[in-house]
Order: C-alpha cells, then sequence, then structure tokens
C-alpha cells in the first residue's frame, strides 16, 4: 500500500466525508466520535479491532485476548474525558477455535473488566473467518465538557500519565523470543494483556487539560497528532520520560525507543495552561495518579516538524505504528 493510502490518510480520503453534522459534535479524527443525546449531555462512541498475530500473538489465551480487547478500547474513553457505560462486541472466530473452552475463557476476561468499570455488554455480532475482535465503547460526558485534540496552546505544559515503553517492551518479547527475560517478565505481560484504562484521570482532566491523546501508537506519532490538530509543535525532553527502572535494567539500549515510539502503552498524554500546573499536580497527588511533565507546546514552525526531542527535529511518520506500512 502506497504512502498515500497509510492507515489515516486512508481515513482522511474514503471515510472522514461520511460525517454529516446531524447532533455529531466531534466527528472522525479523535480518540472517539462524540454526539448530542440530549439538551445536557453527550455521547462518545469508540471502536477498535484487534487481529490475531498482529495486535496479540497465535499462543495468547482467550481471556488475555478480552481483557486487552476492552482494556484499550477503555483508554480512548479515558481520552476523551467520558464515562463509559456500555459496548457492543462483533467476534470473528474460526470454527476450529470456537471450543467451549475457549469462550468461556474469553468470556470471563470480558466480565472481569467490565465488572471492574461497570460497563454493560448490549449486542454485537459473530461469525467465523480469522480471529479478529472488534469493540465498540459508548460513553456519557456533561455537554460541554470533555477532552479532544486540538485545544493546545503555546505555551501549555505536556505531561503523560504512568510510565513509558512498557508497552513496546512486552511486545518486544512476546515477538522475538517469548520464553526470553522479555518475554516471560510477569509485569510486562500484565501490562500488555491487561492495560489500566486511565478513566478516573481523564474524567478529571476535564477541569484542567486543554488537549488530550491516549498513547496506543507511541509518544510521538500520538504527540504529532495532537500537535497537528491543535497546530503548534511540541519540545519534550527525554530525561524527564517516566520510565520505569526495571525496564532501564532489563535494557539499556533500547528503553528510550521504547519510550518515545514504541506503542502499546494506554497511557494518557495532555496538555494544560502553565497556570494550572500547581492545582492539576495537586489533584493528581491527592489522588495518588502518577503524572509527569516532559516538556512544553511551543509555536508551530514553518517545515511542520511537531515533535522535537531534547532539540532535535523527530519525524512522526517514522516514530510510530502504523497499520499499512509507509
Amino acid at each position: 500500500m502506497t504512502q498515500s493510502t497509510g492507515e489515516f490518510a486512508l481515513i482522511d480520503n474514503y471515510f472522514k466525508d461520511l460525517t454529516g453534522q446531524s447532533g455529531v459534535v466531534v466527528g472522525i479524527g479523535d480518540d472517539a466520535a462524540v454526539i448530542a443525546a440530549d439538551a445536557l449531555s453527550q455521547m462518545a462512541v469508540a471502536t477498535d479491532t484487534l487481529v490475531e498475530s498482529v495486535h496479540f500473538p497465535q499462543w495468547a489465551e482467550a481471556k488475555q485476548i478480552a481483557t486487552r480487547a476492552l482494556c484499550v478500547n477503555l483508554s480512548d474513553m479515558a481520552a476523551m474525558g467520558a464515562e463509559p457505560k456500555w459496548f457492543t462486541l462483533a467476534l470473528t472466530l474460526p470454527v476450529e477455535t470456537a471450543s467451549d473452552a475457549w469462550l468461556r475463557g474469553f468470556s470471563a476476561g470480558l466480565a472481569q473488566i467490565a465488572a471492574q468499570h461497570n460497563i454493560a455488554l448490549i449486542g454485537g455480532d459473530t461469525t467465523a473467518g480469522p480471529l479478529t475482535i472488534s469493540i465498540t465503547l459508548l460513553g456519557e460526558l456533561p455537554k460541554g465538557r470533555g477532552l479532544y485534540r486540538n485545544g493546545a496552546k503555546s505555551g501549555d505544559m505536556i505531561y503523560v500519565s504512568g510510565t513509558l515503553g512498557d508497552g513496546a517492551a512486552a511486545l518486544e518479547g512476546l515477538v522475538t523470543n517469548p520464553q526470553g527475560v522479555l518475554g516471560q517478565n510477569k509485569r510486562l505481560l500484565e501490562h500488555f494483556y491487561c492495560p489500566v484504562p486511565q478513566l478516573e484521570l481523564g474524567l478529571g482532566l476535564c477541569d484542567f487539560a486543554s488537549a488530550c491523546i491516549d498513547i496506543s501508537d507511541g509518544l510521538v506519532a500520538d504527540l504529532g497528532h495532537l500537535c497537528e490538530a491543535s497546530q503548534v509543535s511540541a519540545q519534550i525532553y527525554s530525561q524527564q520520560l517516566p520510565i520505569h527502572p526495571e525496564l532501564k535494567q532489563l535494557s539499556k539500549q533500547q528503553y528510550l525507543q521504547w519510550a518515545l515510539s514504541g506503542g502499546d502503552d494506554y497511557q494518557l498524554c495532555f496538555t494544560l495552561p502553565e497556570a494550572q500546573q500547581r492545582a492539576f499536580e495537586g489533584w493528581a497527588a491527592s489522588n495518588k495518579i502518577p503524572v509527569t511533565a516532559i516538556g512544553k507546546m511551543v509555536p508551530l514552525d514553518h517545515n511542520q516538524n511537531y515533535i522535537r526531542v531534547d532539540n532535535q527535529s523527530v519525524s512522526v511518520i517514522t516514530g510510530g505504528y502504523n497499520h499499512f506500512g509507509q
């Protein structure tokens, strides 16, 4: 597939104009769509698809696949500042996989995450074919609130939640050496198969943040999307990136690359005015939510180099995962 029909160009070229106007507050191009539910509230709607051997290995257990599928979709709700309520499931399943044991494990995984976040399965579809899981999640937010990608301003502080690089390290281990140090690391595997959606943080950020996105394709790539939507650039500092000490010990050569461009972290990257910094950090500390300031928004440069890391321009095209290659 050519560069002009890469993942995001494909959406822009063929599907973005189908949004229409009826009740659509935010259409294609953010972490979730937002539609007007009634005079007082809006609804966020997000869909994620996971494909075997692309988003999880062939040998993953059914419960692990289910928890991952629902958690990564919940991350989109967090990035919008929405409270998740309901979800639908479209399950494509090979005939040879559709055993009672597999389905019971998959159902148990969905039930575990749904119970943790008080959401309900309300419908969907099943069909035979290559193993593919598509989940559509619906959430609510009060009218006039919510988080979007297009509100960042020059001078805003850039923050991330949690730690970065864990998802990429886990994937590296699963792909290259499942029996190796990375592939058998309990903390990394837990993060990969059951990433914690930052829902409490997302709801709280509605009082502080100017823009927000979840980190699924990598910090550089996803922050690049936020910069493009807001028409600003970002200056981040590698020494300020929150990286778990264990990850630094596991791979002293790769941990920084994983943190910058690895993907699969499902943390939040967000911006807020400098005047809000003290109040926000106080709120985060009181709620025991780990957040780290990693840089600052700056005016958009003439070459549209959205991201600078330690004063070096970084390509957002090569900085993250793209389902359609170049």
